[in-house]
């Protein structure tokens, strides 16, 4: 079963990273990267800071870096070393057949995927904490791109990135979870003045600006769309 299963995840592999061009080369080389979306997760902090308190904004600052590092750690530092599968970049069986985009090969285990954990967890997160439909819609594609390009670039399975998916999913919510338990602790509740944002987290639908997140987002994309007219790998 599990041989097969895994012959399955090789051949789709192979099927989707075999669809490549000069230009999507350069598109999703850039869009796996992750500087280039610096501006989108400060667009998420400045609508915190235009909605919260700046305590809350720290507070839910800090859930942030805590999701990130237990989506990543979960995935590279505690089921990584436990499968040990090899990436498709550094499989013996197909390696020769892989197109790698800049020559880039990953490390040398890619089960679970940490891109997948922690796009996904991230998209939990925002689901959860802004309950918008456009901005968890946006996010949600969002992931989904980002799991395809790392195929696209050769260094992870659809399988390496479904179980990276259901981790970060399983993160966010949790993380949210713990959120949501630290704001109902009165003593953290009132060093956080979360009387003065009670409305907001119970209610997000109050939270103004949002659209900001997903024009940045767009807009971003937009850049390296048009960037990668021009710069070829």
């Amino acid at each position: 079963m599990l041989e097969s299963l895994q012959a399955l995840d090789r051949t789709v592999f192979l099927a989707l990273n075999g669809m490549h061009t000069p230009y999507l080369d350069s598109f999703m080389y850039i869009f796996t990267s992750k500087l280039v979306w610096i501006p989108l997760y400060a667009s998420i902090l400045y609508v915190l800071y235009k909605n919260m308190n700046i305590r809350m904004v720290i507070f839910t600052t800090l859930m942030f870096a805590l999701l990130i590092a237990l989506a990543d750690q979960t995935c590279s530092s505690l089921l990584r070393p436990i499968f040990e599968r090899p990436r498709p970049s550094r499989d013996p069986d197909i390696a020769d057949m892989v197109h790698l985009v800049n020559g880039k090969r990953g490390g040398k285990f890619g089960f679970p995927s940490c891109h997948a954990a922690n796009t996904f967890a991230l998209a939990c997160f925002m689901m959860l904490l802004f309950k918008n439909r456009a901005l968890t819609t946006f996010f949600m594609l969002w992931a989904i791109v980002t799991c395809y390009t790392r195929v696209y670039v050769g260094v992870h399975y659809p399988g390496d990135l479904l179980f990276g998916t259901v981790v970060g999913f399983a993160v966010g919510a949790v993380t949210y979870g713990i959120y949501r338990f630290c704001l109902r602790v009165d003593s953290i509740a009132n060093g956080l003045k979360f009387h003065l944002d009670r409305k907001l987290v119970k209610h997000p639908y109050h939270i103004q600006h949002t659209s900001i997140i997903i024009y940045t987002g767009l807009l971003t994309i937009a850049a390296f769309a048009v960037y990668s007219i021009w710069w070829r790998i």
